[in-house]
């Protein structure tokens, strides 16, 4: 789409106030690629992974052998000698006390998948882009007001918060406090402890703040729960669509959304 026909948005301080227009990036205009986005998750998640192995050796260190047939006895390898704790008992095999594995896992197995650059920087600009369709962020399980427009951008003075009661006040300014309640209220005590789990993966995040430059804000939103920060130069998809599932929620920076402009 050209910069003719790209339209402008409103810029909020952090009391929530009206103070400037912007205009969006072509990026927004990104069409929307579910599929290519959950590829890109996906990718990004099994380069995680680490390789794991076991011993070549492992419940074979055995004298068990097969005694034959002939002898009212199951034919599996057991352990050799009179003596032996365990002699005459199975070992060896699969199905066996201590036995080896029927199929370890091997370091050889190739467990991250590749993905060509040019649809990873589609993924990430669909990503993007549904971050201003209100239907797939409520969809996601967001809650937003009704007279928020997206995409919510905020003056660069939010990348210099310091503390998390004026991260809270802020939240709050800007209309998505419910949200951040939603992430707070979805913690359950599981195996002695509190984790956040909602309706699944997709509903236990809350909204990521995209900014230009790290002030302090990374700080003060550490003890906001459900809140993310990241340098708009270090977005991805898993950021953009925690689980695969596009459209979360997201407060850019006023710089932010220029350097989006810019690239």
């Amino acid at each position: 789409m050209s910069h003719m026909s790209a339209k402008t948005v409103d810029v909020l301080a952090m009391d929530g106030k009206k103070v400037g227009k912007i205009t969006l990036p072509d990026v927004f205009y990104t069409p929307f690629r579910p599929d290519v986005i959950k590829r890109a998750v996906i990718a990004a998640q099994s380069n995680r992974f680490q390789p794991q192995g076991r011993d070549p050796m492992a419940g074979k260190r055995t004298t068990a052998v097969s005694l034959g047939v002939g002898l009212a006895l199951a034919r599996v390898p057991r352990v050799r000698g009179e003596r032996h704790p365990r002699a005459s008992m199975a070992a060896f095999a699969p199905n066996t006390v201590k036995g080896r594995v029927t199929h370890p896992p091997r370091v050889e197995k190739v467990l991250s998948k590749s993905m060509n650059a040019k649809e990873r920087r589609l993924a990430i600009r669909s990503a993007i882009a549904a971050t201003a369709m209100r239907e797939i962020v409520e969809g996601r399980g967001h809650i937003l007001p009704k007279k928020t427009a997206l995409p919510l951008i905020v003056s660069d003075d939010i990348q210099t918060v310091e503390k998390a009661r004026a991260m809270r006040d802020v939240m709050r300014n800007l209309g998505v406090w419910d949200d951040i309640m939603r992430v707070l209220l979805s913690k359950k005590t599981r195996g002695g402890r509190k984790a956040t789990r909602g309706k699944g993966t997709r509903h236990a995040v809350g909204p990521l703040i995209v900014v230009s430059e790290d002030g302090s804000i990374t700080r003060a939103a550490r003890n906001v729960p459900g809140i993310d920060v990241v340098k708009v130069n270090n977005l991805g998809a898993e950021m953009l669509a925690p689980g695969a599932h596009p459209g979360r929620l997201t407060i850019w920076s006023e710089s932010a959304i220029k350097l989006l402009s810019a690239q």
